[in-house]
């Protein structure tokens, strides 16, 4: 499987999910693909941010070689499912779908723990350190759901 994680920026959210989940996978002997953009052309090229890059050492995930990437419609020929952080990423994927193919590969990420409760993952940013503590505890939750439903076969 190949698993592409987006959020705003590409500094906070998709990197500590794409982190997570590749190391999630690791630990299991899968070798699918994770990576992450973000639709803020701002931050391009820009690394994780320090906040997100700390709490992921926290947890034994590195994160520092991460480089912010802008989402583009070739992502959806790439990767086999996009898992959105909140409905403003849904709507930005959902706007450069070509097809109903494409917007079949479209998911909030954490529809795959609380299936059809529409959680949103929140942005971070401005809240702080705690904040980024959260985010991480349900990306991780996200990501044992992913695992459990994609990868367990």
């Amino acid at each position: 499987m190949k698993y592409l994680m987006v959020c705003f920026g590409n500094i906070c959210r998709s990197p500590l999910a794409e982190g997570i989940l590749k190391k999630k996978l690791k630990e299991i002997g899968r070798d699918s693909i994770v990576n992450s953009r973000g639709f803020e052309p701002y931050h391009n090229g820009d690394s994780a941010d320090l906040r997100a890059r700390k709490v992921a050492e926290k947890h034994g995930i590195n994160i520092s070689q991460h480089r912010a990437v802008l989402f583009k419609p070739s992502d959806f020929d790439e990767y086999d499912l996009i898992f959105v952080m909140d409905n403003y990423n849904y709507s930005d994927v959902v706007s450069m779908a070509r097809d109903e193919n494409d917007l079949k590969k479209i998911e909030l990420i954490m529809n795959v723990s609380r299936i059809g409760q529409n959680v949103i993952v929140p942005d971070p940013y401005y809240v702080g350190e705690k904040g980024f503590e959260e985010v991480f505890d349900m990306l991780s939750e996200a990501s044992d759901a992913i695992i459990d439903k994609y990868e367990k076969y």
